[in-house]
């Protein structure tokens, strides 16, 4: 998408902003997140338990949620904007499981844009596809607010 201006946003609600690369979640992220949250269930990191009782391992949901940011990179450049910041997040729903060694990807649309704080409040429906697999992992409104100078 070519960069748009920040008092333009409001008239792109509706489009599909974009579609990321697909990544790669592997264990060792999934044990890095682990260790970051504290969250060591064995459904996540006991590769033995977990092929055994539920097929393999999953990633957290939580993980998955936390892609957004990184997967969305540049999908909708707007010019001028000085800084941005998370608001919240919105209906966050983990549909389906990510199994470790899937990759996943980001499609995002524009939803909102109104004026807020001296700045464009911004929410994006973001889903999170799984490749080969009709259900996405992960459905969600998140919002931002971007500046301009």
């Amino acid at each position: 998408m070519n960069p748009v201006e920040i008092k333009d946003l409001p008239g792109l609600i509706g489009t599909e902003v974009g579609v990321s690369d697909w990544l790669l979640v592997d264990q060792d992220r999934v044990n890095k997140f682990a260790d970051a949250t504290g969250d060591h269930q064995w459904i996540h990191i006991d590769v033995e338990r977990a092929t055994r009782e539920i097929g393999g391992p999953i990633a957290h949901g939580y993980l998955t949620l936390s892609l957004i940011p990184f997967l969305s990179q540049g999908m909708l450049p707007v010019k001028g904007v000085t800084r941005g910041i998370n608001y919240g997040s919105d209906k966050v729903r983990f549909i389906n499981m990510v199994r470790v060694g899937k990759r996943v990807r980001l499609r995002q649309k524009l939803i909102g844009a109104e004026p807020k704080a001296g700045g464009m409040q911004l929410k994006n429906e973001c889903t999170i596809e799984i490749e080969g697999e009709t259900k996405p992992a992960c459905i969600a409104e998140t919002m931002s607010i971007v500046y301009g100078g």
